[in-house]
């Protein structure tokens, strides 16, 4: 189970509402997911088709929890407003924490992110924060009352998968209590795989699914992986080797005299 600030969830994948070329696919995208929390980004303005209501609709449908982000925040202050707009708006307490601070790879600036999650946590909020791989800001938002760290794997929506196996590897060796979910950057399912065999608690992922030619095909590929992934990693894998070790024993060989 999936146990983040106090709620368990037997899905371990967190799937993202944006860029669907339906609400009809987006809907049917989520119940092959299977996933159990999506994320939604508030939107200052609502159309006059009212699509956001529609949109709304759906997520209440599917009885889903709802995990706003503060996407496109690249202040602390721009983070922190977006956060009390989403609680008021969707009722919870819950915020994806985004600051960014590069515009090309959407890097998030941890120096904000820290202060903005300092703040958010002493104003009641639960804080998922979108981070680097780094271990010193991890230990930094942990100090500020985040019990929830969200690595990226790679760049929003570049699909490269894991950049730095290493550091995420090194990262939940050097927290092995807290929930660690991969976010970002994350392309295909065996990426997600990948993820949950280092022994990562969840993966978070949108472009992948929503880009893709079949999203729905794609959403329950990401499922049968992230369970896959999960159950290799409880089954202790064997390590890597640098030379061959043969799988058949060399004892009892017939040979001749």
């Amino acid at each position: 189970m999936l146990d983040v600030y106090g709620e368990k969830f037997s899905n371990r994948l967190l799937l993202g509402s944006a860029q669907y070329p339906s609400p009809a696919i987006l809907s049917e995208s989520i119940k092959q997911s299977q996933s159990q929390i999506v994320t939604v980004s508030l939107r200052r303005e609502s159309g006059g088709d009212l699509a956001g209501q529609a949109f709304w609709q759906i997520i209440q449908d599917l009885k889903l929890k709802v995990l706003p982000n503060t996407a496109g925040c690249y202040t602390v202050k721009e983070a922190v407003t977006t956060a009390h707009m989403a609680r008021e708006v969707f009722n919870t307490d819950w915020v994806k924490l985004e600051v960014i601070g590069e515009e090309d790879t959407l890097q998030p600036n941890v120096f904000e992110l820290v202060e903005a999650a300092r703040i958010l946590v002493e104003d009641g909020f639960k804080v998922f924060p979108y981070t680097t791989d780094d271990l010193i800001v991890a230990e930094k938002l942990l100090q500020a009352g985040c019990e929830v760290l969200m690595p990226w794997g790679a760049p929003i929506g570049s699909g490269r998968g894991l950049n730095n196996p290493y550091a995420l590897k090194t990262m939940r060796s050097h927290f092995p209590d807290t929930p660690l979910i991969v976010d970002a950057g994350i392309g295909v399912p065996s990426h997600a795989s990948q993820a949950m065999e280092m022994g990562f608690d969840a993966v978070l992922l949108n472009t992948a699914v929503a880009g893709a030619g079949d999203p729905v095909a794609m959403a329950k590929a990401f499922n049968l992986a992230i369970e896959a992934g999960l159950l290799a990693f409880e089954a202790d894998p064997i390590d890597a080797r640098d030379m061959a070790e043969p799988s058949t024993p060399m004892m009892g060989k017939a040979f001749l005299s």
